[in-house]
């Protein structure tokens, strides 16, 4: 309920409101991308280059044929983790205003980006490797406060064009975590360790989930999640998020 109102509310304020783009700030008239303008729509810095087979960190000498050394001494729960852009530049700004900016309508034009460039993000098209996709939730609390999960907006666009089910209710956040930008690797492991439940096993039991998110940082919080889901029968689990913070 909340996304369709979401869907319905976004353009309607867009019409009343003038359209800002979230990198410049200066009047949107571009239809396209709306509410981005033409030039900073066209700039955002979309691809991160060859990493690793596993977590996608780039790393020119892997290609992505190999995994990383840290993938191989501790193997993720996830079978991979891709981002279409690093989190920098113009990208960083318009998350920034999606998330904080409580700018939901952002979602719409980086969503269909994520649909478009996602398939191509894997050795295997995503369209054919999932059976569904499962937005990382956030805590009620910090719902309600937001007023939407921009890891859902994000992921209705995929589902939409690659016409698999989302799967929007079947991951819980039980447990009410400190913001992981604040913290080290370690803390943010230690935050998220246990802070996600499946409420309805049956839906994905055996099947091949995507995990969608907006930043991939440490991978800490979608390790959680896919830790979850495989425990509650899920067959395999892939990460697809809009950004990602290059560590190197």
């Amino acid at each position: 309920m909340a996304l369709a109102v979401v869907r319905w509310l976004d353009p309607v304020l867009d019409l009343v409101f003038p359209a800002v783009c979230p990198v410049c700030t200066t009047r949107s008239d571009d239809p396209s991308h709306r509410p981005f303008c033409g030039p900073c729509w066209a700039a955002l810095p979309v691809g991160v280059g060859p990493g690793c087979a596993v977590c996608g960190e780039p790393f020119p000498g892997l290609a992505g044929a190999l995994p990383c050394d840290a993938c191989r001494r501790a193997p993720p729960p996830y079978a991979f983790a891709r981002a279409i852009a690093p989190y920098r530049d113009g990208m960083r700004e318009a998350i920034h205003a999606l998330k904080y900016g409580r700018r939901p309508v952002l979602a719409t034009p980086l969503g269909r980006l994520l649909s478009a460039a996602g398939p191509e993000a894997t050795p295997v098209p995503l369209r054919d490797w999932t059976d569904g996709l499962v937005p990382v939730p956030l805590h009620p609390v910090r719902h309600a406060e937001r007023g939407f999960n921009q890891a859902e907006l994000l992921a209705a666009p995929c589902a939409a064009r690659w016409r698999r089910p989302l799967y929007a209710r079947v991951l819980v956040r039980v447990r009410a975590t400190l913001p992981q930008a604040d913290l080290d690797a370690d803390a943010r492991r230690a935050n998220v360790r246990d802070a996600f439940q499946v409420a309805r096993p049956a839906e994905i039991r055996d099947r091949r989930l995507l995990l969608v998110d907006d930043v991939l940082t440490t991978g800490a919080t979608v390790g959680a999640a896919a830790r979850a889901l495989r425990a509650a029968g899920a067959a395999a689990v892939g990460v697809l998020t809009l950004a990602r913070v290059v560590l190197r």
